[in-house]
């Protein structure tokens, strides 16, 4: 399994950006996929899962509302919708894919990294 994030970028307070990850290997629909990001202090936190179908996600209370997860299975692909950043958001966001529950939002859970994609979020 290989995790290609792309989409990063810098953008001013209030704008948005949508994070794509490309997923390659076999039985796409049968992980789930979660993004975690990573900020200067070190500390990977967990941002957003989805489910292997789709029908279920979770979010950390910091990015609820402002970010949405979606995939397609049938392109082995997930996105990280984000809008209304904040400086706060600045950060390298990893995705990753795991044969988990959604409600597991610690990183030794999940299996497969990505190299991750730097958002800078400027006020």
């Amino acid at each position: 399994v290989q995790l290609v994030e792309s989409g990063g970028g810098s953008v001013q307070a209030g704008g948005s950006l949508r994070l794509s990850c490309a997923f390659s290997g076999r039985s796409f629909s049968t992980y789930a996929v979660a993004w975690f990001r990573q900020d200067l202090r070190g500390e990977r936190e967990f941002v957003a899962a989805i489910s292997a179908s789709g029908a279920f996600t979770n979010y950390a209370d910091s990015v609820k509302v402002r970010f949405t997860i979606s995939r397609d299975n049938a392109k082995n692909a997930v996105w990280l919708q984000m809008t209304n950043l904040k400086p706060e958001d600045t950060a390298v966001y990893f995705c990753t894919a795991a044969h988990a529950v959604i409600t597991d939002i610690q990183t030794r859970v999940w299996d497969y990294w990505g190299q991750g994609t730097q958002v800078t979020v400027s006020s």
